[in-house]
């Protein structure tokens, strides 16, 4: 006999062998879901009891439905230890020891979006420019704008890349490599919830970077349009530029007061695609998992984070291409940060 969790974080049974092989052929269940036998005091996922896994193994799964278990209230009870320089050490491990399908993957990966960006930057300038002018596109209202629409119009296709990137890396983690054609993994698995909880997390920063976009435009914009027209005569040069200067400094204060609520919602935010693409939670659930866990330990995802964020500046100060091998280093080094709070096999 054995108990379940059920979606509702609720406990369930004692139920039989046989009524949980027929709930895993229905789809009600999956190898994620939780429970435990007659002896075991703690529940566990169905993917660590030998009698189910043939009954999972043959299991299909409706595309883009989410797991039924695992839901945010699952998690209420766990706590981790986070080791920031572990986490690092071994995601550089594992990029050293894989360095063709992290590389590889990442490479592609930043190709396919710099690609769409510069082409979707290309039609949206060629319909706005005659219809707008040149004066409206370099408003603030204009930018904000686009801004937004562009986030939204990319999501799907960003969400899912991004999506196969962390599968990728979760998979290689743990000892199941993948090809780098699993990157598109995205599109067949969980595509609507990669989407939204893409979405989510990119309008978040949207939002907290209005203002600033706005101020900064209205504040540098026109000095910063005369000097780029050439229209400023040597002798004005100097004062041209202590203008901008100004400007810039006046604005400082704006972007502090922004990046504050964006980092730390983003921080909060940051394992909602892992989550979504391996436990296959939907996008909320996955949103409210990952605020709540994150939130235990605030302090020192953020260090993590931002550790991670100025190893990627260093990539891109090294002529750009040093991003590819510190994207994929530290985004290793991320998703063993998701290993210890997120792993199947820690006990709550």
């Amino acid at each position: 006999m054995y108990k379940i969790i059920g979606g509702d974080g609720q406990e369930y049974g004692p139920v039989t062998d046989a009524d949980l092989r027929q709930w895993i052929a229905e789809g009600r269940l999956n190898a994620h879901s939780l429970a435990k036998g007659e002896g075991d005091a703690e529940f566990h996922p169905l993917s660590t009891f030998p009698e189910f896994a043939g009954a999972l193994g043959t299991a299909a799964t409706t595309f883009g439905e989410s797991a039924p278990i695992l839901r945010a209230v699952d998690w209420s009870a766990r706590d981790y230890d986070l080791d920031i320089g572990r986490c690092i050490s071994r995601g550089w491990s594992l990029f050293a020891d894989n360095l063709g399908i992290l590389l590889g993957s990442t490479i592609l990966y930043f190709v396919l979006v710099f690609v769409v960006a510069i082409v979707l930057g290309f039609i949206a300038n060629a319909i706005a420019l005659p219809i707008l002018g040149k004066e409206a596109m370099q408003s603030a209202g204009f930018k904000v704008t686009f801004d937004f629409l562009f986030r939204i119009v990319t999501a799907p296709l960003f969400g899912a890349l991004a999506g196969g990137i962390y599968y990728i890396v979760i998979q290689t983690m743990r000892g199941r490599p993948h090809g780098v054609g699993e990157l598109f993994i995205g599109f067949q698995k969980m595509f609507l919830h990669l989407f939204l909880g893409y979405l989510v997390f990119s309008l978040v920063t949207a939002v907290c970077f209005a203002p600033f976009t706005i101020i900064e435009t209205t504040r540098i914009g026109p000095a910063l349009a005369q000097f780029q027209r050439g229209g400023v005569p040597p002798s004005e040069m100097q004062s041209v530029l202590l203008q901008m200067w100004a400007a810039f400094s006046s604005c400082l204060p704006i972007f502090v007061l922004c990046v504050i609520p964006a980092v730390y919602l983003t921080v909060n935010l940051s394992f909602v695609l892992p989550l979504i693409i391996d436990k296959e939670m939907d996008f909320w659930t996955a949103i409210k998992t990952s605020w709540r866990m994150v939130h235990k330990h605030w302090f020192t995802l953020f260090g993590l984070l931002f550790l991670i964020g100025l190893i990627n500046i260093v990539g891109v100060c090294l002529c750009c291409i040093g991003v590819f091998f510190t994207f994929a280093f530290t985004t290793a080094a991320s998703m063993f940060a998701y290993e210890t709070i997120f792993g199947e096999s820690r006990s709550t």
